[in-house]
């Protein structure tokens, strides 16, 4: 705690802070609750925040704090008083409280500003680091200039009840029909249980990955109350699921661990239940829905690489309007249509209660076929709307969107050498076209083809050029955000239908996990461009040969295996598919744990609720 007089003292003061320390300025008039200074003071995610008469500024903003505080003492009139108040629960750093300029103009007899500290948030703005400002809703954060603006302040303060923001505020504001009605409206209290006892958000995440991990478990045993216990067990990961983002967002408590830990848990449970299902299935009665799980795995992760492609192509695009965005406004005016289309999509939420009853009632391939069919009809909902809004804006997409789709199309050594041969001016529709044929040709080939075919490795040496030639220009083209999504199916596509027609042992347990970690390394890219630090580091990129160098492994490998002369299954094809797959993931879990752990690592959490 440090006392600062005026400007020049607040920038002696500042001078005096270790430069790694957080730092937070506050008018020692302030009238408001205490939430409101939490959100102003405690949140980790942004450099510099601030509401009226509070200020902080994390070590990256402190640079151009000091140079606010300069400019805001060299102001005509400029003055200031501070003296000492306690720093908001959870504050970290030097909290100074500074007095107002009218004050000192009230002994001067000259005029000056409402508040010193205000006067250094909008210098800060003017620095170009401008200070997240939280959105406060009823709560109140002011700085009363007299008695009679002090007493009004305290009894609108008094008239709010904090608690009950705080508890609603701790919940999306957009959230999935089952989430926000048979959810949220009791996980927000597990979540304030949490935050009372001292548990962090990363603790209940970690609760709610064990619970689905032993549902996976439950589910495996392949029993009715193996399978019953699983859907429970299913359903109470999810709320725990939703109680860590609560616990965050109540307690502001955001970390970059719990960045990493949010953006990878939920897949890696969805996942390793479908997994658990599989073995239920084969220890319940000889069932083999392996083909089925992997298919799910891939659909829902092809699905997500739409949704993010197709955000990050035009969150900061211009002019990015269009009729069929203007009739999804007007429909979002009518209450009942929101629940219905969020329902469509088949968001986490409605999926887990699907496949936790389905699960409990059914059997492990009824589940899987149920699953299937309800997520390509979400897949092609949501796909199609998205051309239709994309053929009919004029959006004319950034340098950032373009590199993003690039990182996220994951091209190895070969097709950016074809790239850099066949470097091109962007096309209208060209990239889309030529990653769709690619695609087409080489599942085609896949399906069609003899197992074990040398043809399908000259397919994948194809689909290899014709991946570098999409590539080849900036995709900033109307439909360039689905190139990715291409790609991805594309290869987890070849990966599925390879294992599935080997009739090797084993053949499609270890396709799943090699398609599992190629796709937490997808994951971890989404992530890392979300907190703009861009994609993993290209050696990784390269190292693991990219999309199209691990298809043409992966065929390579089955026609050596699989071909006609080796007259018939062989076992060596599991074996390498699961080699493959160990290297993978230690590859890229490696790199990422490092990155994620790191003091440069970015605190991503999906505050959107988009469906997941």
């Amino acid at each position: 705690m440090r006392t600062a007089i005026d400007a020049a003292g607040v920038a002696t003061e500042l001078a005096a802070v270790p430069p790694r320390e957080r730092v937070a300025l506050v008018d020692h008039r302030f009238v408001g609750h205490g939430h409101a200074l939490r959100l102003a003071l405690t949140d980790p995610r942004f450099p510099a925040a601030a509401v009226p008469g509070a200020l902080t500024a994390q070590p990256e903003a402190r640079a151009a704090l000091v140079r606010a505080v300069t400019a805001a003492a060299a102001a005509p009139g400029a003055a200031g008083q501070a003296e000492r108040a306690p720093s908001p629960a959870g504050a970290a750093g030097s909290v100074a409280t500074v007095g107002s300029a009218e004050e000192t103009a009230e002994e001067t007899g000259e005029a000056g500003t409402p508040s010193l500290v205000d006067d250094i948030a909008a210098a800060l703005d003017a620095e170009g680091a401008t200070p997240h400002r939280p959105e406060l809703g009823v709560l109140v954060a002011t700085v009363p200039a007299d008695e009679e603006r002090r007493t009004a302040a305290l009894a609108r303060t008094a008239a709010v009840d904090e608690e009950k923001v705080r508890l609603r505020t701790a919940v999306k504001a957009r959230d999935g029909f089952f989430t926000t009605f048979c959810i949220s409206p009791y996980s927000r209290y597990i979540a304030r249980w949490c935050a009372r006892r001292g548990l962090t958000p990363n603790q209940v995440t970690t609760a709610s990955l064990l619970t689905a991990l032993i549902a996976a478990g439950c589910a495996a045993t392949g029993t009715r109350p193996g399978f019953v216990a699983a859907g429970v067990l299913l359903i109470a990961s999810f709320v725990l699921d939703c109680t860590d983002g609560q616990l965050a967002r109540y307690s502001l408590q955001y970390s970059t661990l719990g960045a990493w830990l949010d953006a990878t848990f939920d897949r890696a449970k969805e996942y390793a239940y479908y997994a658990g299902l599989a073995l239920g299935a084969a220890n319940a009665d000889g069932d083999d829905v392996w083909a089925l799980a992997l298919g799910a795995m891939v659909l829902q992760t092809c699905r997500h690489v739409v949704d993010f492609s197709f955000n990050e192509a035009n969150h900061d695009a211009t002019g990015n309007s269009s009729p069929t965005a203007a009739l999804s406004d007007r429909l979002n005016s009518v209450g009942w249509t929101v629940w219905v289309r969020r329902m469509i999509v088949l968001p986490i939420g409605e999926r887990w209660a699907m496949i936790a009853v389905l699960t409990a009632l059914t059997t492990p391939r009824i589940t899987f076929y149920v699953l299937l069919i309800g997520c390509a009809l979400a897949a092609c909902y949501t796909t199609a709307g998205r051309v239709l809004r994309s053929l009919t804006r004029k959006a004319r997409r950034t340098d950032r969107a373009a590199q993003a789709l690039a990182d996220l199309a994951d091209s190895g050594p070969l097709a950016e050498l074809v790239a850099k041969a066949a470097a091109r001016k962007p096309g209208a529709y060209l990239a889309p076209v030529v990653a769709a044929l690619g695609t087409a040709l080489l599942v085609a080939g896949a399906a069609a083809l003899p197992t074990g075919s040398w043809l399908a490795v000259a397919g994948a040496a194809l689909y290899a050029v014709l991946a570098g030639c999409a590539v080849a220009a900036p995709l900033k083209g109307p439909l360039d955000w689905l190139v990715p999504p291409l790609f991805r199916a594309a290869e987890y596509g070849t990966v599925l239908i390879l294992a599935a027609r080997s009739q090797v042992n084993g053949a499609l347990p270890a396709a799943f996990g090699l398609v599992a970690a190629v796709a937490y390394h997808h994951y971890d890219t989404v992530y890392r461009i979300r907190g703009g630090t861009g994609a993993p580091p290209h050696g990784l990129v390269r190292a693991i040969g990219g999309h199209e160098g691990r298809i043409l492994v992966v065929t390579a490998i089955a026609a050596l295996l699989l071909g006609p002369s080796q007259g018939g299954p062989n076992q060596g094809f599991t074996i390498v598919l699961t080699a493959l797959a160990v290297v993978i993931a230690l590859a890229v879990l490696i790199e990422s744990i490092r990155f994620w752990v790191s003091s440069g690592a970015p605190a991503v959490h999906d505050e959107t609720g988009e469906p997941a």
